[in-house]
């Protein structure tokens, strides 16, 4: 049996880590607030997405996770490594509840990446973690709406074609295109939590030419 979560947060832009009361500590002794813009949180819907791990940084968040209304994530990527985006409930866990209101494991996302790497991207693969570098297993629930054999719903503007891999990862690779230096490619896709825990995480991994 789940215990009922965190309440709601504004869709306003707030400082955060995963303890609030340590970095209002910190901000009290940090001259300027230096300390507020090295993390960030935007709330929208039932969830919040963080830039906390580092490495790339969020600059809008919108959208409740439906089809017609998905998860709006606007980011700046400033090299072509690995970055991880921390995605947390922010209402209480209701499988199948009404979106916005619940986090009800049904996350329709649009991202928006800006390359600010200096290098142009050949590729780009989303992986799903409930457990922090560890692989997403089948039993877990979380994946790129594995259920659908023949999805309708991923999308990119920038690459032609894409691969699925649910075992003993769930990623999903786009191919077959480029995102120049400086450009911005959106990416569209359903992600599904059918056990839907309180904190996951999507490694975003931008491919250059090799050789």
């Amino acid at each position: 049996m789940r215990i009922p979560g965190p309440g709601g947060f504004s869709s306003t832009r707030f400082p955060s880590t995963p303890c609030r009361a340590v970095i209002l500590a910190l901000l009290a002794l940090a001259p300027g607030h230096a300390v507020a813009d090295e993390v960030k949180v935007w709330a929208t819907g039932a969830y919040s997405f963080s830039d906390e791990l580092g490495g790339f940084r969020i600059t809008g968040a919108s959208g409740i996770g439906t089809k017609d209304d998905p998860l709006v994530i606007t980011e700046e990527l400033n090299s072509a490594t690995p970055v991880t985006l921390t995605i947390r409930t922010t209402k209480p866990i209701q499988t199948f509840g009404k979106a916005g209101e619940f986090a009800n494991g049904i996350m329709y996302m649009r991202l928006e990446v800006l390359n600010n790497s200096g290098q142009a991207w050949i590729e780009f693969q989303f992986e799903l973690q409930e457990i922090l570098d560890q692989p997403s297993v089948f039993g877990d629930g979380l994946s790129f709406d594995q259920r659908n054999k023949t999805p309708d719903n991923i999308w990119s503007s920038n690459f032609a074609d894409f691969d699925r891999d649910f075992e003993p990862y769930d990623r999903l690779l786009f191919k077959n295109g480029k995102v120049d230096p400086l450009k911005t490619a959106s990416f569209e896709f359903l992600m599904t939590d059918y056990t839907p825990r309180w904190t996951f995480y999507l490694v975003q991994d931008p491919r250059i030419p090799t050789g």
